[in-house]
């Protein structure tokens, strides 16, 4: 990631309402790691606990996962949608409709080829490789692609 999509998925993470457990566990580590206390952590504004969890070398999974999911979310809808749309899967805003959604493994490449070109290359690779992460067995067709890189 870049350090403006890292910010980005920071500020997105904090923003997001539905991390309430995960925002506890970023302040006592960030608290931890910069040697502040919690308490501190917690009054700082938004933009500034962002800029504390982008400069973390070590993230947990948990956090980096609900961040990421946040950043999406908040960032790149429109490339979602058009991925989903170019593997013919239903949608809303990005955001897929049904549970256990397969994608033709067939449609994977030409769709990661169509975002790529519309799309920033880092941003392409970023949200590709976010699902294989999330999913692997879902997306696991993903794997080898050059947008991935």
């Amino acid at each position: 990631m870049t350090a403006e999509q890292r910010f980005q998925a920071a500020r997105a993470f904090w923003l997001d309402d539905q991390a309430a457990n995960d925002h506890v566990q970023a302040v006592l580590l960030i608290a931890q790691q910069k040697k502040f206390r919690a308490k501190t952590i917690v009054g700082f504004d938004d933009d500034r606990k962002a800029r504390h969890l982008a400069s973390l070398a070590v993230v947990p999974d948990a956090v980096v996962g609900r961040a990421l999911i946040a950043y999406h979310l908040a960032e790149a809808r429109p490339m979602m949608g058009a991925f989903l749309d170019a593997l013919g899967i239903g949608h809303e805003n990005g955001l897929i409709q049904e549970n256990h959604v397969t994608p033709d493994p067939a449609k994977l490449a030409p769709a990661a080829r169509a975002i790529a070109s519309q799309y920033p290359a880092d941003h392409v690779s970023l949200y590709l490789n976010t699902l294989l992460c999330q999913d692997p067995e879902t997306w696991k067709g993903l794997e080898g692609l050059p947008e991935l890189l």
